[in-house]
């Protein structure tokens, strides 16, 4: 930068001059003596080198950088308050030299931690926050806030508190703020939902708080909340016992849910063998219309054919007859089981015992002889008597 490389280069003049004011001097001495010497120090070189050297020193004096992530606060002997009125920003500045000085301030964010890891925090230690609710328990705090300087502001902050904000005034107030607004909530709220609010809360009241002096204040982190040794204990067994509570209840809701399922799953196959059992009762019973009419049907045929031919009848009954079947034996007193309206021909009976040769005639259909030989009961006057059969030929 400009200003640096005038520093520089003043340096090198004030080198310079040195140089040439021992190189005269010894110069002179050997010449002269040590009055000489001292006369040599007002020659027209000495003077030129002099004068050179406090002009770079003057004009680097003058020329102040200003860093796009700082703010200058000039300190003028010359001014009625001691300090200029408006503050410095970013670019080459001049200011009067010897009269004038600048203290530079950042105005990029800052963090500032306060954390129980050692290595962690803004200092070094365990720098957290111990408070306490509003129920007595002790809870340790970590948190974090990033801010920075109000440019606007840059003159009030020098005035109050100069380089020594962050320890004079940032860090006491959070430790201030905190443990007030956390002791008006119980361990409880602190360790649920309403740690939000908490968090919320804080960072309003610090937003305020820091603007008062000149400060911005971007966010404020609860990074985290200890408890107390017995304090945690019981609230990990409490969690642990709200864990196999849930886990039973989960337990419990899939075993109702098996359950539902086999319950359905049996309504299922019941209404399926309910509607198999329906079908088939159906088909059955269609089945059995089906069967019933084709009956009817029948019937309504035989009885067509029957009116046709009587004859028939006797037809299919004889048809039925095992074939080999020569002879029927029926009682005496039971009337023949053959209806024979249209039997023709000759019938012998002798004595006790006869033979009955009938003809049947079936027009139409078959012409043959049945043999028929009636059981004889015997009578008191005679013996028992049998019927022979006349063999058949």
């Amino acid at each position: 930068m400009l200003d640096q490389l005038l520093g520089f280069i003043a340096v090198v003049a004030w080198l310079w001059f040195v140089l040439v004011v021992v190189l005269i001097t010894v110069r002179a001495y050997q010449k002269t003596g040590i009055i000489g010497a001292f006369r040599a120090l007002g020659s027209f070189r000495v003077l030129l080198a002099l004068l050179i050297a406090i002009g770079l020193s003057l004009l680097s004096a003058s020329l102040v950088f200003i860093e796009p992530q700082e703010v200058g606060v000039v300190i003028s002997v010359i001014s009625p308050n001691g300090y200029r009125e408006q503050p410095l920003r970013s670019g080459l500045r001049v200011i009067v030299p010897l009269a004038e000085r600048v203290v530079k301030y950042p105005i990029y964010w800052q963090t500032y931690t306060m954390s129980t890891e050692p290595m962690e925090g803004s200092k070094l230690g365990n720098d957290t926050i111990a408070a306490r609710t509003s129920d007595g328990q002790s809870v340790y705090i970590d948190s974090s806030i990033i801010y920075r300087i109000d440019p606007n502001e840059v003159i009030r902050i020098h005035t109050d508190l100069q380089n020594r904000y962050v320890e004079d005034y940032i860090r006491p107030v959070m430790r201030g703020i905190i443990r007030t607004e956390v002791s008006q909530f119980t361990a409880d709220e602190v360790n649920s939902s309403k740690r939000k609010n908490l968090e919320a809360n804080l960072e309003e009241l610090l937003r305020e708080t820091l603007s008062e002096k000149g400060f911005v204040l971007d966010r404020f982190l609860l990074r985290n909340i200890a408890f107390s040794t017995p304090y945690a204990s019981a609230i990990e067994q409490k969690q642990v016992a709200e864990q196999e509570r849930i886990q039973r209840e989960y337990q419990a809701e899939q075993i109702r849910k098996l359950a539902e399922g086999e319950r359905d799953r049996q309504k299922i196959e019941a209404e399926g063998r309910a509607a198999a059992i329906e079908r088939e009762a159906q088909a059955q019973a269609t089945a059995i219309v089906l069967k019933a009419q084709a009956e009817a049907q029948a019937l309504r045929l035989i009885d067509e054919a029957l009116k046709q031919n009587q004859s028939l009848l006797l037809y299919r009954y004889i048809e039925k007859l095992a074939p080999n079947i020569r002879v029927m034996l029926v009682p005496n007193n039971v009337p023949y089981i053959l209806p024979l309206p249209d039997i023709t021909g000759e019938t012998g009976i002798s004595g006790a015992q006869g033979t009955i040769t009938p003809t049947l005639t079936i027009p139409g259909e078959i012409t043959g002889t049945i043999n028929i030989l009636p059981v004889l009961t015997a009578t008191p006057a005679a013996p028992s008597a049998t019927a022979t059969p006349t063999p058949v030929p």
